[in-house]
């Protein structure tokens, strides 16, 4: 990343009357998209701690004249999210500030500021999205986000992703639905999570609404109903995000969030801006900073697929 201090020799054509246009310091933005991503949560602290608990398992036959079995309830797996601060800044000489005879690139300095801030918000948030298949992220129950092995503390094993990876089609679609259907507590027993809205990349973006708005069997001539569109599977449509860097995952995220926060988004402090002069140099330097962790307590909040 560049560095050093904006001067005149910065931007020499900007001393000089008669330039008819100054362009590339701000763009049209994307809409924020984490928020849709994620439970929000406020930290008043430097980290914040999500724990699980594992609660009775299935009734057991009782003979006659027999004891009743007992089962236990116990801590599970510990979530910690520790709070990062990001910021930026820029500074200006007062010469460079005295000389500059565009007040547009004075005042869209801000502006580019804060469009670097989002942006690099939305980058560090989505990725819990694209190494949701790695192990480079790393859960509780020490495995990744999306995996075929996430260990409950009673022993249990249960997958929140296919063994066999395919692109977005209906019949993988399909296949998601009702792998969620089939979600588990951490003793085994089942529990009513309910798909909400299905995720993808920009590529896969009008296959997607194919699939979720068709009101007939998408990519067939058949008279046959669009299931997923008719069941009201997905009750909060799909969304793209162009921050997903690989154009074959799709997720599904559902309301087991509901059972911790699923995936969290965890606010420390704000964004806020500041300003101030070096006495010395008299350099005008302005910045930015804001304090944040994004991460996962419950991965039954999402059903990932990460292509072929």
């Amino acid at each position: 990343m560049g560095g050093g201090v904006i001067t005149t020799g910065s931007n020499p054509k900007l001393l000089w009357p008669g330039l008819q246009e100054v362009f590339g310091i701000a763009y049209k933005e994307h809409p924020l998209t984490y928020p849709s991503l994620f439970s929000e949560v406020k930290s008043d602290k430097n980290y914040e701690e999500y724990v699980g608990y594992v609660g009775l398992g299935l009734a057991q036959f009782k003979g006659q004249g027999q004891p009743i079995a007992f089962d236990s309830m116990q801590q599970g797996f510990t979530t910690r999210l520790t709070n990062a601060t990001y910021a930026l800044g820029y500074a200006c000489t007062e010469e460079e500030i005295d000389d500059n005879l565009y007040d547009k690139i004075s005042k869209g300095r801000t502006r580019a500021l804060a469009f670097s801030m989002r942006q690099a918000h939305e980058l560090n948030a989505h990725l819990v999205y694209n190494r949701a298949f790695t192990a480079e992220r790393i859960g509780a129950d020490s495995v990744c986000l999306c995996s075929t092995a996430h260990l409950s503390p009673s022993g249990l094993t249960y997958a929140n992703r296919p063994t066999t990876a395919a692109d977005l089609s209906e019949v993988s679609l399909e296949d998601a639905l009702v792998a969620i259907k089939g979600f588990t507590d951490d003793k085994g027993l089942l529990i009513n999570v309910t798909a909400r809205k299905l995720v993808v990349a920009r590529q896969d973006w009008y296959n997607a609404l194919r699939l979720t708005k068709s009101v007939y069997q998408p990519g067939t001539a058949n008279n046959d109903v669009n299931a997923t569109k008719w069941d009201n599977a997905l009750p909060e449509g799909c969304m793209q995000s162009v921050y997903l860097t690989n154009p074959h995952f799709w997720y599904i995220l559902t309301d087991a969030g509901g059972e911790g926060h699923g995936l969290i988004h965890q606010t420390r402090k704000a964004v806020s801006f500041f300003n101030d002069n070096d006495f010395t140099t008299r350099n005008m330097m302005a910045a930015a900073s804001e304090r944040y962790a994004c991460g996962w307590d419950n991965p039954r909040a999402i059903w990932g697929n990460p292509g072929p």
